[in-house]
């Protein structure tokens, strides 16, 4: 008998949706959209969707399997964690415990995948990842302006007057905003994309503006230089609310309006009348993620924060910077559950070069690595560099659901059990400020186990297993320790199914910022230069021209449609292929027609595909979907550099050049 239960989407999105989920005879058999969540309505993409096909996929892993002569065997639960954990001790005793790595992704947005951190913490303290691949560098940079990076609630965006979404594809990535964006149209806001590519959510705009990729900066730089020029500026606000404007000021006189109109390859005219736009109050500014990844992407948030500054639009109904609402995951007590303090050891390196590291590191080299919630060989950048590193260390395990890219290089593959499978609370840093509550509706097919038991056995085998001898339900309050005095507990969750989040929903309303001065700091006293700079990206004619001479166009590497990165393409019927979008100026210049099979190659990689020449775009922009695995096709990865953003904590997958060219069909 089929019985349908509330449930909630676990990928690591925007939307975090509420499900209903039907169950029959111990298989979950449909998933579909909860028309009673507050947000999402409802309504459900096809990511989440695939979450069936996901959890009764036939090439699911079901038992532990260790490589035994290049080839994986099935071994027993007992047999692999004995021996993982007899790895981990001799590393500690021999070499200290950062000779363990610890390579963790964000595959899961559920509270209880940081249980990993509290095992390796108590285990010493291992090389641990900071920065992030995907958002880190705009975070970083709204930490500098702000204190902190925080979104206005998805409901204030009835406020605005005009809504600029500047780098984000809504339509593909947030299906909900997608929504609102559409109901704020029909009641008469004005609203504007600013994209190398003519989208879906650009075909929703009053207005389209192209931009060179990974010059956005600039152009807000262009913006307030109009802005001031015409007196348009919050005075106010800059007189009683800020810090540092004076040195943005002779930042923005040392530039021409010409000279910014000729880089972004915007139009003087275009940019006299975005200031105009934003002078006309209140604007809410939609940041995507895509232009913070450049070699200049901290600077390039921090234009666009001092944009919405100058022209009045911080902590106001209807405005905001909005790009992170950190608030929402702040709301959780994650050092109850991960005991940071009893870690004895510790050593970092960067998401981004956690390659270059493992090659290099001495005192003590990295011996093992164990990865969770993640692919590094399809995600990180310079794909033939991560395969390197993975394979130089003596031990590698990887726990996951599936035999991924990273899985086939592994030691020991650990088989874990999927969302529908274990108890969990989800949520979303990026858009609503509501948790969800998942609750465990199927028992995990063959031997596969929730991560928490992982970690509770080799906890035991190494001496404190005291320290994970609680239920799962007993680590959830303990995540939510603070938000019972709220209100807000697990069996409140329960019940109702979703819970609303204490947070502002409109950010800096109180003109209090969490900046070391309590004020928005145009130059940042939280470190050594915090001064904003007009940078440009690295690989780009302005800055590498015999680079660029060599390889002329910009590749772009967007989220695909239908897959949380690579989570999904071995689901996809028909498979997956390199897909490689380019501009028209491209087609015309290369003599390439749609379905051509070509060739796309740089200094760090190549990689094969099929033309599609997309209707609008910014002419020498390229792109090619993240996520393929090496039987697709391979990662994009391939041809994106590992470099850091300039304040060290993003990734530069957008700034890279390539070249292309036609090849005969196999």
């Amino acid at each position: 008998m089929a019985t349908v239960h509330h449930s909630a989407c676990p990928l690591n999105c925007w939307d975090s949706c509420g499900f209903l989920v039907t169950v029959e005879d111990g298989k979950v058999t449909k998933v579909e959209g909860n028309p009673d969540h507050p947000i999402t309505q409802g309504k459900i993409c096809g990511r989440g969707r695939m979450l069936e096909n996901r959890a009764n996929a036939e090439d699911r892993l079901l038992h532990p399997l260790k490589k035994i002569d290049g080839s994986f065997q099935q071994i027993s639960w007992e047999q692999a964690l004995d021996e993982i954990a007899e790895k981990l001790a001799y590393y500690k005793e021999y070499f200290g415990t950062t000779s363990v790595l610890h390579s963790h992704d964000y595959a899961n947005g559920g509270l209880l995948t940081n249980l990993d951190s509290r095992f390796f913490n108590l285990y010493g303290g291992v090389t641990e990842l900071t920065g992030s691949i995907c958002w880190g560098a705009g975070i970083e940079a709204q930490n500098w302006d702000f204190g902190d990076a925080y979104s206005h609630a998805p409901e204030d965006l009835k406020n605005s007057k005009h809504v600029v979404i500047w780098g984000r594809n809504v339509a593909r990535t947030n299906m909900h905003l997608f929504q609102n964006l559409q109901a704020a149209k029909k009641n008469g806001t004005k609203i504007y994309v600013i994209d190398p590519i003519y989208n879906a959510t650009a075909k929703l705009a009053h207005e389209y503006i192209s931009i060179k990729p990974g010059f956005d900066g600039l152009l807000a730089a262009g913006i307030m230089k109009e802005l001031l020029r015409m007196g348009l500026q919050d005075g106010e606000f800059l007189e009683n609310h800020t810090v540092g404007f004076e040195g943005l000021n002779a930042l923005l006189d040392s530039v021409s309006l010409d000279y910014i109109s000729e880089v972004t390859e915007v139009p003087a005219d275009i940019i006299t009348h975005l200031a105009e736009v934003y002078a006309d109050k209140p604007v809410s500014t939609i940041m995507g993620l895509g232009m913070q990844r450049y070699e200049n992407g901290g600077n390039t948030i921090r234009l666009l924060d001092a944009l919405v500054a100058v022209s009045g639009n911080i902590g106001i109904p209807g405005g905001g910077a909005n790009y992170a609402n950190k608030q929402v995951g702040q709301s959780f007590d994650y050092q109850n559950m991960s005991i940071p303090e009893r870690k004895n050891s510790s050593r970092t390196f960067t998401m981004m070069r956690q390659a270059e590291e493992i090659l290099s590191a001495v005192d003590p080299v990295v011996k093992m690595g164990i990865v969770t919630c993640g692919n590094p060989l399809t995600q990180v950048p310079d794909t033939n560099k991560v395969r390197k590193a993975f394979e130089s260390l003596e031990t590698l395990v990887v726990i996951d659901q599936f035999m991924t890219d990273t899985a086939e290089l592994a030691d020991y593959v650990l088989p874990a059990a999927t969302a529908f499978e274990v108890e969990d609370v989800y949520y979303s840093s990026m858009y609503h400020h509501y948790v969800n509550h998942g609750p465990k509706l199927v028992e995990p097919p063959g031997e596969a186990k929730p991560d928490a038991w992982i970690w509770a056995e080799l906890a035991a085998r190494l001496g404190f297993g005291d320290e994970f001898d609680y239920t799962r339900e007993e680590f959830i309050e303990m995540g939510l320790a603070s938000l019972t005095a709220k209100g807000i507990s697990l069996d409140k969750i329960r019940v109702e199914r979703f819970a609303e989040l204490p947070v502002d929903k409109i950010p800096w309303a109180d003109r209090r910022f969490k900046t070391p001065s309590g004020m928005y700091e145009f130059t940042s006293s939280a470190v050594a230069d915090g001064r904003i700079k007009l940078s440009l990206p690295t690989e780009t004619k302005w800055t590498n021209p015999e680079l660029a001479e060599k390889y002329p166009y910009t590749l772009l590497t967007i989220h695909p449609l239908r897959s949380n990165h690579s989570q999904h393409f071995h689901l996809f019927q028909p498979e997956p292929y390199v897909k490689v979008e380019i501009a028209g100026s491209v087609a015309a210049e290369k003599g390439l027609k749609d379905q051509d099979d070509v060739r796309v190659w740089n200094d760090r990689g190549e990689l094969k595909g099929t033309v599609s020449i997309l209707k609008m775009a910014h002419p020498g922009t390229v792109n090619i979907d993240e996520g393929l695995s090496v039987r697709f096709g391979g990662s994009v990865n391939q041809l994106t550099s590992s470099r850091e953003s300039d304040n060290g904590l993003g990734s530069t997958l957008y700034d890279c050049l390539v070249n292309i060219e036609k090849i005969e069909k196999e």
